[in-house]
């Protein structure tokens, strides 16, 4: 049996699917089966003389994005950069503004919705308003069945995950969750773009971030 196979028709069905479904919601969907194909996308999307940002994301370090930007010319503000409270804040203000905002999503439905969690909530307000292009890169792994499943998995996953980017030494399981409910404290489902094509899906058939 040939399992990666198997997984590769999946995905490529799935992906099809939630093209569709996006189609409908006036956001453009994409699939590809590597994240190298995925990166090549991207950076063709984006003109080099466009302001670019992001916000925090493992799988845009993952498929090689950051490094990319940075090495390739683009006019690319990175958040993480500036030291102190005060130079972050100006920072995520900045993003607002971008041509082309980048970011992964905590879990989408098949049937088309997109489901983010956040901390200070800059990365999800760039998704609902101000950049001109919002592009989004997913890997399959955070594809859920229904709103439902998508709303749990970022619950009682991808909230987990994230705190403990911050923080490995959590003494229990039951401290995690604490962390991850206090510090989450922004849920934003995306049920449709107001604007056709401002929002664009880069789906990946590999498994990617968190």
């Amino acid at each position: 049996m040939d399992t990666a196979k198997i997984k590769e028709c999946y995905n490529a069905l799935t992906a099809q699917k939630l093209i569709e479904e996006f189609e409908k919601r006036n956001i453009v969907g994409f699939y590809f089966k590597t994240k190298e194909e995925a990166l090549k996308k991207v950076l063709e999307m984006i003109p080099k003389d466009s302001m670019v940002s992001w916000g925090g994301s493992a799988t845009l370090h993952e498929i090689g994005l950051k490094d990319a930007l940075k090495n390739g010319g683009y006019n690319y503000l990175d958040p993480a950069e500036p030291l102190g409270g005060m130079e972050k804040e100006k920072a995520a203000r900045q993003d607002l503004s971008a041509d082309f905002f980048l970011m992964s999503a905590n879990a989408i439905a098949v049937t088309g919705e997109i489901v983010n969690i956040d901390g200070i909530g800059n990365r999800v307000a760039a998704l609902c308003f101000g950049p001109k292009n919002v592009i989004i890169v997913a890997g399959m792994n955070k594809v859920e069945p229904d709103i439902h499943a998508a709303i749990r998995r970022v619950k009682n996953y991808a909230a987990k995950m994230v705190v403990s980017a911050y923080k490995q030494d959590y003494s229990s399981y039951e401290e995690l969750s604490i962390a991850a409910e206090a510090g989450c404290s922004q849920m934003v489902i995306t049920q449709k773009s107001m604007f056709p094509g401002r929002i664009t899906v880069i789906l990946v058939g590999e498994s990617l971030g968190f």
